[in-house]
């Protein structure tokens, strides 16, 4: 094998001419299409980031309404627990003032009619004991049967009450 300074000029040239052919019709919109596909991933990648930071913004916010939201709540459910103690302490008032004051009516009911009963018993016993002590004029009989008689007016007075 011999070494021809021809073939390896010839070979030079070759790709010379080659390398400007292709670098003026081939590589520069190569790499402009190149350059504006890097171009078009930056972009998206910028654009990414920009959504990821806005979800991660989004998600915080949410988080903060949630909290909020949570928080409040809790509040209006300690106010209705508030409300429905006080209610039901002001409803077992109200019913103990209530029997309280249906006991004090019966009572005094109750002592209305004992002294209606007293009056009506002493009304009786008294005109009983007017009966007998005419009886006893009028008889002018022994003790015994006095005795007798006396216990007589009682079991009737005992009776009618």
């Amino acid at each position: 094998m011999s070494f021809h300074w021809e073939s390896t000029l010839f070979a030079v040239l070759a790709f010379g001419l080659l390398y400007f052919v292709l670098n003026k019709f081939a590589f520069g919109p190569l790499f402009s299409v190149m350059e504006k596909r890097r171009e078009l991933v930056q972009s998206q990648l910028k654009a990414a980031e920009d959504s990821r930071t806005q979800a991660e913004q989004f998600m915080q916010e949410q988080k903060k309404a949630m909290q909020d939201v949570r928080k409040e709540a809790f509040q209006i459910v300690e106010q209705a627990r508030t409300s429905s103690l006080r209610q039901s302490e002001e409803l077992l008032k109200q019913a103990k003032d209530e029997s309280v004051r249906l006991k004090q009516e019966a009572l005094n009911d109750i002592q209305a009619e004992k002294n209606k009963a007293v009056a009506a018993l002493k009304g009786q016993v008294g005109a009983m004991s007017v009966l007998i002590a005419s009886k006893i004029i009028e008889k002018q009989i022994d003790e015994k049967s006095q005795q007798d008689l006396v216990e007589q007016y009682l079991k009737e007075v005992g009776d009618k009450g």
